[in-house]
């Protein structure tokens, strides 16, 4: 072990017990309504969809999606979806908006250094990464399924 590490080490071990304790109940609790609520919103948008456009139940997920997307870039904007994940954490970033959140944020964050170089460039690298791992996690499912269909 280097002296360095030894050091680090030993820093850890003073500050920890003047560290606060997090909440783990309380978070879970607030994770749980905030997403809870995100995903009632998202079922009455879907609702409304089904009523006023005549969309199938199965036809009216990419609209419902597509507007959550689009509320949460707005609430992104204004800075009100900042305070929402601040308060829920893990309830706020989980769903398809905290998706949207991250995109918009990324934007907003580098927007001084142009649309394609600052915008588009920041935005699609977080978007690349989620992309390739839900085209990699289908075509892994996609093959599960197929295999469970044809020999079981």
């Amino acid at each position: 072990m280097t002296s360095n590490q030894k050091l680090k080490d030993n820093y850890q071990e003073n500050i920890k017990p003047f560290q606060p304790k997090p909440p783990y109940v309380i978070n879970c609790i607030k994770a749980f309504l905030v997403g809870g609520l995100i995903c009632t919103i998202g079922q009455l948008i879907q609702n409304f969809y089904i009523t006023f456009f005549d969309f199938t139940e199965k036809t009216a997920g990419n609209p419902t999606a597509a507007t959550l997307v689009l509320i949460s870039a707005i609430l992104t904007g204004i800075g009100i979806y900042d305070r929402i994940g601040q308060f829920a954490g893990a309830g706020s970033a989980v769903p398809i908006t905290g998706f949207a959140n991250s995109m918009t944020s990324a934007a907003l964050e580098h927007k001084s250094e142009g649309v394609v170089l600052g915008i588009a460039t920041n935005m699609f690298k977080l978007a690349g990464n989620v992309i390739v791992f839900g085209v990699v996690a289908a075509y892994i499912v996609g093959i599960i399924r197929y295999v469970f269909k044809t020999f079981f």
